[in-house]
């Protein structure tokens, strides 16, 4: 049963981000987003039959600790449309924050999942960690919508990612300056050079500063940025949102994170390498080792020239990821043999460089949480 993927949770309170535009939390906000009455006609609405008085997308930040779940079961019912949500654990987190049963889920992070398979969706929400944003549509509406052949994807905004870009300095500088309102904290924009570093690493000009290497600024002095931009060396990270894109979350009261990036621009990227056993296998050799965040990891090494593993593009160094779509995170080398060697003559690995896999456990996030902006497929 797919719910068993995707269960109850409590968890801590979270804080409504800074708003660039006037600098200041916004209370009537913070309440909102803890009621769950973020934005949208109440549910039971009932849709005429050309459309009008439907009800629109409503969108969900829910944030738990580790170990625990979000407080709600993910359906696919005989006979019903969509990705249904079930199971809403009373005085839990999904509830506290608005989710009703029946709702049907239509974007997980910012990607339409209303048209994909179900087991994909439950892995993209598990692939998301502790945090993950939810648009959901009430069920009469999402009813009335597919009678009508609404083109669901059209109800959602076009682009709520904020943008992850890595830069590396040239010899005039990262190729960015930082300006906000005098005497406040946390509110920075971004004047971008032409053709400069910051600019070729994707930072959009005009946007808005939210963290510096995985860290947030909006505790930060225009001194203290400035201080710690200098301390970052040769490369720095920064979380940027345009205008359209801070407004979006701050008009909900929700806070904008580095998991919900838009990662395109990064030069670090998850592999995905598909092998075909041949006579001689597959051509690697698995090893349990430390990673540098002190977890335990499963490593590649041994890649033997010419075989199904170095035609895929396996490197000496690689650590593994997922197996056949499905994380290995929590299982130990025995677990993780068995999983490759469940299909007896092919296997799909998910690998990430140590370059790569470093980056990421620098920043907090899982390399598993981006793996589909970069491959659409």
């Amino acid at each position: 049963d797919a719910c068993k993927e995707i269960r109850d949770l409590l968890l801590h309170d979270k804080k409504f981000e800074f708003n660039p535009k006037d600098g200041i939390d916004n209370p009537a906000l913070s309440l909102a987003e803890e009621t769950g009455s973020l934005q949208g006609p109440p549910h039971g609405l009932c849709p005429h039959a050309d459309g009008e008085g439907m009800g629109e997308p409503r969108f969900y930040l829910l944030s738990k600790s580790s170990g625990e779940t979000f407080g709600f079961c993910l359906h696919e019912e005989l006979g019903c449309q969509g990705h249904i949500i079930r199971q809403v654990k009373l005085g839990g987190l999904a509830q506290r924050r608005g989710l009703q049963d029946g709702d049907r889920l239509l974007q997980v992070n910012g990607h339409f999942v209303d048209h994909m398979d179900h087991h994909r969706v439950v892995q993209k929400i598990k692939a998301s960690g502790n945090q993950v944003l939810l648009a959901v549509l009430d069920s009469d509406s999402y009813q009335a919508a597919k009678a009508l052949g609404r083109d669901l994807s059209q109800m959602l905004p076009d682009d709520i990612h904020p943008r992850l870009c890595h830069i590396t300095r040239d010899k005039s500088g990262f190729g960015f300056s930082v300006s906000g309102p005098e005497g406040m904290k946390g509110i920075f924009q971004l004047s971008v050079r032409q053709d400069g570093p910051a600019e070729r690493a994707g930072v959009p000009p005009g946007s808005w500063l939210l963290e510096l290497n995985g860290v947030s600024v909006r505790s930060y002095s225009h001194v203290q940025l400035t201080r710690k931009i200098k301390q970052s060396g040769s490369k720095v990270t920064l979380l940027v949102a345009s205008s359209a894109v801070e407004e979006f979350y701050r008009l909900r009261g929700l806070q904008v994170t580095a998991a919900l990036a838009d990662t395109s621009w990064l030069p670090f990227k998850v592999r995905e390498l598909h092998m075909v056993k041949g006579p001689a296998g597959y051509g690697f050799l698995l090893k349990e080792d430390d990673c540098s965040s002190g977890a335990t990891g499963q490593f590649l090494w041994d890649v033997d020239a010419g075989l199904p593993a170095e035609q895929a593009g396996m490197k000496e160094g690689d650590r593994l990821l997922a197996v056949n779509g499905e994380s290995i995170e929590g299982l130990d080398h025995q677990q993780t043999v068995l999983r490759i060697c469940a299909r007896d003559d092919q296997v799909t690995l998910l690998v990430i460089d140590p370059a790569s896999d470093e980056f990421y456990q620098s920043i907090g996030l899982s390399p598993l949480l981006f793996f589909e902006n970069s491959d659409p497929a």
